[in-house]
């Protein structure tokens, strides 16, 4: 008797585990490269839900081909203003994020992450609410002239309360409250 209730524990806990972790993926749209000799994909996508202010966006960008290929810009219709942004460690031993000069750089036959914490891509000044469920297009330019096109479809994120170097973020943008 105890093996069978052993059994049945651990395949209890195997099943909700499973249930957690599928609750925690995002519905992800993948990228049409809107140039047919584009390298890049994206997958896995998602924005993060705000009121006002700022908002952020991450998922997956592959390189299909055998160079490098540099993204130098973002834009979204729900921001004034997109940025590439990477998070670094401060003077001060606090994460900040800041503009990533020179782009981002997506290895050949490799893949670059975008996610909390980490590289992202910043939307400042929104200028309506993105809600849980909403649909938001970005356009990715390269640094060869070439552009991407992908939909991400915004959940609550609690986490991700970013600090500034000096200089970022400012403006009419303020950060939004946390969900």
């Amino acid at each position: 008797m105890v093996p069978v209730l052993s059994l049945l524990a651990a395949a209890s806990f195997a099943l909700s585990g499973c249930g957690q972790s599928d609750a925690q993926t995002s519905t992800t749209q993948s990228a049409s490269p809107s140039q047919s000799s584009e390298p890049l994909t994206v997958s896995d996508t998602w924005i993060k839900t705000a009121d006002s202010g700022m908002s952020a966006a991450f998922g997956s960008i592959r390189n299909t081909s055998d160079k490098d290929v540099t993204i130098v810009s973002a834009a979204a219709p729900v921001a004034t203003m997109v940025e590439l942004h990477e998070t670094v460690m401060g003077s001060d031993g606090t994460m900040k994020m800041q503009a990533k000069q020179g782009g981002f750089v997506v290895p050949a036959r490799g893949e670059l992450k975008l996610e909390p914490g980490a590289n992202h891509i910043m939307l400042m000044d929104l200028t309506k609410p993105v809600q849980a469920g909403d649909e938001v297009t970005f356009e990715l330019k390269t640094s060869d002239g070439g552009t991407v096109t992908f939909t991400a479809q915004a959940k609550d994120f609690s986490g991700a309360n970013e600090n500034y170097t000096a200089g970022e973020g400012s403006g009419s943008a303020t950060p939004a409250p946390s969900k």
